[in-house]
């Protein structure tokens, strides 16, 4: 069923999310908040490409239909910018016609183009967050060249810029320049009840890799760091991605003694049963949900100085791992082994820091407040143009009426 058009009279707060694959961290991040908003009142919906077949995001996508206010919008999407974007955005465009939000959210690099660039009315704000997205690029490639071009212009097209993470916000200025619109830093953030502690399975492994399975992510320095270890030991990898085959042939080079299995997606609570140690390898982030979710769950946790990771790990920031650097971790592999009670207080350490700054509710709160903001702005903008007009116009009829 369409949402209707919104009664002017009784109108409440619109916004539409905007993003391309749902799946990951940033799928996580516009399911919290969708839920968030909709509790507040707030009416959301969601455009975006369809699911993976994993089943797992299609569970998903299925449960974010049943909470969408403005309804939930599946659209062919590609990742990289091509033809098809048009399209996209004429479709996304009617939409905002139709659906009249007043904000229109871009996550990621393809949802913040869309969002941005696609027709809207004047009334509406568009937010921008990047989850990483262009900033993992380097301007001296040609296609980091095009894609932080691309974000340069679309500055002027933005009302305000979320960032995770003091990382991404810093990075953007570097790579991009000053954001020319409000900002703020808004934390990821967890729900209580992912704070439980989660039981081991009887036959769990050593080690467990959860994320997507693309080169980005640090699977094979891990596989290399499993070569590496000169001990038996198990890794259990759970999750879905274009590298999955290559990743597969990289494990069957192992030694006899080192066991790698690849489970498929599953949700992340259901993964950390299986093994006694996370390990989140990337060589690159912004601010990884794993990371947060293992943490919350007293979870052990091995990960690389990467992104705003040091910003989740605080004061065990010195226990992070150089990205890319299969000597260096399959030393951190070896320690957390040999040394089980010194992981296991950091882990501990670490979901008390958790706990009390990386809250879901202060995150869609934050949110919220951010659209308001620059909301009330535009309002005053437009009501102190409107008091200009009108003061012109009668000093223009007095004047011609005295002469």
């Amino acid at each position: 069923m369409q949402p209707p058009a919104p009664n002017c009279a009784t109108r409440t707060m619109r916004v539409l999310h905007v993003m391309r694959l749902p799946m990951g961290g940033l799928f996580r991040h516009v399911l919290d908040l969708v839920a968030g908003q909709q509790s507040a009142g707030i009416a959301a919906g969601v455009v975006c490409a369809p699911p993976p077949d994993d089943g797992v995001s299609a569970a998903r996508l299925a449960a974010l239909e049943a909470s969408c206010g403005l309804g939930l919008h599946v659209l062919p999407m590609h990742r990289l910018p091509g033809l098809g974007d048009l399209a996209n955005m004429r479709e996304i465009g009617t939409l905002i016609a139709r659906l009249r939000p007043d904000v229109v959210h871009g996550h990621g690099a393809k949802g913040g183009l869309l969002a941005r660039l696609a027709p809207a009315s004047s009334e509406a704000i568009r937010v921008y967050t990047p989850h990483g997205g262009t900033l993992h690029y380097s301007g001296m490639t040609p296609h980091g060249f095009a894609f932080l071009a691309a974000e340069r212009l679309m500055r002027s097209r933005t009302d305000g810029f979320i960032f995770e993470s003091d990382f991404s916000r810093t990075t953007f200025i570097a790579k991009v320049g000053n954001p020319g619109a409000a900002t703020a830093v808004i934390h990821n953030g967890l729900a209580e009840n992912e704070f439980m502690p989660v039981g081991h399975a009887d036959a769990a492994a050593d080690f467990l890799f959860i994320g997507e399975l693309r080169m980005l992510k640090g699977v094979s320095t891990l596989i290399e760091a499993m070569r590496l270890l000169g001990r038996p030991a198990r890794l259990k990898i759970v999750g879905e991605g274009p590298d999955r085959k290559r990743f597969e042939d990289l494990a069957r080079g192992l030694p006899p003694g080192i066991r790698v299995e690849f489970l498929g997606a599953m949700p992340a609570r259901a993964a950390f049963r299986l093994a006694r140690i996370a390990v989140m390898p990337s060589w690159n982030e912004s601010l990884p949900y794993v990371a947060l979710e293992a943490a919350a769950a007293g979870v052990p946790l091995i990960a690389t100085r990467v992104g705003g990771v040091p910003e989740i790990f605080g004061s065990e920031a010195h226990r992070l791992v150089a990205p890319n650097d299969a000597v260096a971790l399959s030393q951190a592999l070896a320690h957390a082994l040999s040394e089980p009670g010194d992981i296991g207080a950091s882990a501990i350490r670490l979901q008390a820091r958790i706990s009390q700054m990386f809250s879901v509710t202060d995150m869609v709160a934050s949110v919220n407040g951010f659209y308001a903001r620059i909301l009330d702005a535009k309002k005053s903008r437009h009501a102190a143009v409107a008091d200009v007009s009108i003061f012109d116009s009668a000093r223009s009829h007095f004047t011609g009426a005295g002469q």
